[in-house]
């Protein structure tokens, strides 16, 4: 008796650390993701909207704020997960010098708890772009 609730222990412990295991690499997996996706989208954005016109004009590097929120938008769509839940916060766009801070939220649930469901958290990756070039 005593040998099998060894057995019964073991294996319940070996499958709550798989769970605990697979929780964690999942949310690590989806911050990483949405990180890369927020740096690269960002930086194609702002040089999608480059205001040429300007450059020409005076010799300034500006973007346009309509068409960086539309090509922003754009790009994160298509390469967005389809499993997941994302909000989109634009805090500031400069047009000049070309300054971008951009915020992205994931809601994320976990395992169900006693009493509950289940819980939710958000994953938040935030940047802040200064576009850079040599002219």
């Amino acid at each position: 008796m005593k040998e099998s609730m060894w057995l019964v222990f073991v294996i319940s412990f070996g499958i709550m650390a798989f769970l605990f295991v697979f929780f964690f690499q999942r949310i690590v997996t989806t911050s990483e993701h949405n990180y890369h996706l927020l740096k690269e989208t960002t930086e194609a954005a702002m040089y999608d909207a480059i205001d040429y016109s300007a450059y020409r004009a005076h010799r300034q590097i500006r973007i346009d704020r309509e068409k960086f929120v539309e090509n922003f938008v754009r790009r994160f769509a298509e390469n967005a997960s389809f499993a997941e839940s994302y909000r989109i916060e634009i805090y500031d766009v400069y047009e000049y010098p070309p300054k971008v801070s951009v915020q992205i939220t994931t809601l994320e649930g976990g395992v169900p708890t006693v009493g509950a469901d289940r819980f939710h958290f958000g994953i938040i990756n935030r940047i802040d772009g200064i576009l850079e070039t040599i002219y």
